[in-house]
């Protein structure tokens, strides 16, 4: 089995496909001049014989004198020619830090100025991208839905478990204990009463109040008989007191049942109504609910409890996003299409994130530009002289080779030009 061939990198490649253009460019260049040098030789020995020759001598030889010019220009910008040190040449390399920092300075003067930003970001509309994002066309929802399955999945498993429950559960106590949550009882009691949803409770209360009394008849007897004097249980009156005080307790459960109108039952709803009205007004009650919250709160059986919710959320979550397709497919794939046309359809909720992009870029490129630029300023220092030269030389390659064809072009023109002037006396 023949081991896989390494592929070069696309940028590499592409790199090397510049270089390769700029480096014809070049020969050309050069050979029109050496087509120029031969020209000139050429014209000049046959000029005696033939005059007319002249025109084409002037013209090669003023073609020769713009190419080597514009040769001399263009290979001074990038290294000494002809390897001489001659002053004011190879400036790229020579000047490499400095161009890096008017680089850098130039960048954070026009693109990183906050102003700037802020106009350019305000034509952006990042909300109704998001939202045309997140309403994939059919067929790519499906990827949308794997990547972020795979991404809340890979986040869950990767948070270490113990520490990350031990933060939910501290942060789900501490908000637990910062929540008043007297106020929120007294409110959802009077919410209850005023639209008779504890008439059932009530009604279940009187009817587990019949049953207890029933289950411990035997116990209510044995509590009479232990109360009464002697002389009672020696005439068997604790019996008697016993019945009428279980017919009596009886009586009154079915009563209060039946009843809607009952003293004791009102009397019990009188006191729900000021319990919840205490809830919410009277300090000294909302004072004692929280010092009974705060002590369920770090009783140890409630923290195995917070425990085991995470444990079972935290399962939950990782085997939903490990397999969207089967456990959250429609119902991810929903939630992600209604974002987007909420993003797309909701005015203001548009204009808030996209005021918030704003003002976080804005606020980015003012506190972090000038890091940003001293990143591209660093660069270009820890860069070889060799390779930023290459770079450069290889992207505007091509262009410089079209000016020293140029040059050898309008030289020969004006050669010529010169030589009419000569020609009629001027």
């Amino acid at each position: 089995m023949n081991a896989p061939t390494s592929q070069p990198a696309p940028a590499i490649v592409k790199f090397q496909v510049v270089q390769s253009g700029a480096r014809g460019m070049k020969l050309i260049a050069t050979g029109l001049l050496v087509v120029m040098a031969i020209t000139f030789f050429t014209a000049r020995a046959y000029e005696p014989v033939y005059p007319a020759l002249g025109w084409i001598k002037a013209f090669a030889e003023a073609a020769m004198v713009g190419g080597l010019a514009d040769w001399f220009a263009v290979t001074a910008l990038f290294r000494h020619p002809l390897g001489l040190p001659i002053p004011h040449t190879a400036i790229i390399p020579t000047n490499k830090d400095r161009i890096g920092d008017t680089l850098a300075n130039f960048i954070r003067d026009n693109f990183l100025v906050p102003q700037v930003v802020a106009r350019r970001m305000h034509r952006l509309d990042l909300a109704g991208a998001a939202g045309r994002f997140l309403k994939a066309p059919r067929g790519q929802e499906s990827r949308i839905r794997a990547g972020a399955s795979r991404l809340i999945a890979d986040l869950a498993e990767s948070l270490g478990d113990e520490r990350l429950g031990g933060i939910v559960k501290s942060a789900t106590a501490r908000r637990l204990k910062e929540m008043q949550v007297a106020p929120l009882i007294g409110r959802a009691l009077a919410q209850a009463i005023n639209e008779d949803r504890h008439l059932p409770l009530l009604e279940a209360a009187i009817r587990w109040l019949a049953r207890t009394l029933d289950a411990n008849e035997s116990m209510i007897r044995e509590m009479v008989r232990e109360r009464v004097s002697w002389v009672l249980r020696l005439a068997s009156l604790d019996e008697k007191l016993a019945d009428a005080i279980l017919d009596g307790l009886r009586k009154l459960a079915v009563d209060m049942e039946s009843d809607m109108g009952h003293p004791v039952r009102a009397r019990i709803e009188q006191e729900l109504a000021k319990l919840a009205n205490d809830l919410q007004t009277d300090a000294a009650t909302r004072a004692k609910v929280e010092r009974w919250k705060e002590q369920l709160i770090e009783n140890e059986s409630v923290g195995l409890w917070l425990d085991g919710l995470w444990q079972q959320a935290r399962a939950a979550i990782i085997k939903g996003a490990r397999n969207p397709d089967a456990v959250m497919a429609g119902e991810l794939g929903k939630v992600i299409a209604d974002a987007g046309h909420t993003l797309e359809s909701d005015v203001r909720l548009k204009a808030a994130i996209n005021q918030f992009a704003r003002r976080a870029v804005v606020g980015m490129a003012a506190s972090y530009g000038g890091s940003m630029v001293k990143l591209v300023s660093d660069t270009i220092r820890n860069w070889d002289a060799r390779t930023i030269t290459d770079r450069l030389e290889a992207a505007v390659g091509r262009d410089l080779q079209y000016i020293r064809i140029n040059g050898t072009l309008v030289g020969g023109m004006v050669g010529m030009a010169i030589h009419a002037l000569d020609v009629i006396g001027l």
